[in-house]
């Protein structure tokens, strides 16, 4: 959960989560719709539907006891070379140096490595020189230690310079680089992407289809999308759903990694439930009866402000 999110952020989603799922096996029985339910809000859903494919898998394959090599760890879904180390390092004392984006800043500004650190080249003098400096004793001290120093103090903006216990040794301090270093990412313009979601109601209950898994919000539960109003209003004639009228609701922006979304929510309503839509990929959801299903922010926010009698969507 803290790849890519902010500790904060993290924590109340953390404790949530493994209330529900305290070890690995009881991650491995439970359904991806409500793995992707405790996650929703999050983000980056794919760390979600890795950590319940790794665990199935770990119970599978491995007796339901991770792997104790960092070789083996990394080909767990999810688990890349540094979280693998990280993991034998805290959980066994191992000498294994890791590089986390915490570890890379730190490790940046102490040795004055200029660029961005997500180049490979970059990238690669980092590696060494965590290697250089992963210590052969107290490994897992030194490992929590120096993911918490740049948690902590040795911050993106405004590092704590002056309560730092190594700044001595800081070469991007001693020559006034800290501002500097590490390089941020180089600035790209984000394209800007146009959807229409349709918001098909019936009653109290409102129609999400299941997305695919790969993609944005992959696995999660949403509304059927659309380039434009015209193909919304092709596909509810193809399923003979009756007479509706289309509404075009207040425009939503999202904003992702690499592109803003501009959501138009498209409101229609039935008279009656078509039943041969509630089987497969498809769901009639009743907010104020909420099933557990992984949502999308902007999905959650326009069932809460769309959808006629609910009051809040469960998380």
């Amino acid at each position: 959960m803290l790849q890519q999110t902010q500790v904060a952020t993290v924590i109340p989603y953390f404790e949530r989560f493994v209330r529900r799922f305290p070890d690995l096996g009881s991650l491995a029985e439970a359904p991806i719709d409500e793995v992707l339910h405790h996650w929703s809000g999050l983000g980056y859903y794919a760390r979600a539907r890795n950590l319940h494919r790794c665990a199935r898998q770990v119970v599978h394959d491995h007796g339901g006891v991770l792997p104790n090599s960092p070789a083996a760890l990394a080909q767990l879904p999810g688990i890349g070379r540094s979280t693998a180390a990280a993991i034998r390092a805290l959980s066994a004392n191992e000498r294994h140096p890791i590089l986390d984006g915490n570890v890379k800043r730190v490790l940046a500004r102490w040795f004055a490595v200029r660029g961005w650190p997500g180049s490979a080249r970059v990238t690669a003098r980092l590696w060494a020189l965590s290697e250089s400096v992963t210590p052969r004793e107290r490994v897992a001290g030194y490992t929590q230690a120096i993911m918490d120093l740049g948690a902590t103090l040795c911050t993106r903006r405004a590092p704590r310079c002056g309560q730092c216990p190594v700044a001595a040794g800081c070469a991007a301090r001693r020559r006034g680089l800290t501002a500097k270093v590490p390089a941020p990412r180089p600035v790209r313009t984000r394209p800007l992407r146009s959807v229409c979601m349709l918001v098909l109601t019936c009653g109290d209950r409102v129609l999400l289809e299941r997305r695919p898994a790969a993609g944005i919000w992959g696995g999660l539960w949403g509304f059927p999308e659309f380039s434009d109003q015209g193909r919304a209003r092709d596909w509810l004639g193809s399923r003979s759903l009756g007479s509706t009228v289309i509404e075009a609701g207040r425009r939503l922006r999202h904003g992702f990694t690499h592109f803003e979304l501009d959501i138009t929510p498209l409101i229609a309503t039935l008279s009656a439930q078509p039943e041969s839509m509630e089987v497969g990929q498809w769901l009639w959801y009743n907010p104020t009866e909420p099933v557990r299903l992984g949502l999308a922010a902007p999905v959650a926010a326009l069932i809460r402000t769309l959808v006629p009698t609910v009051g809040s969507v469960a998380h």
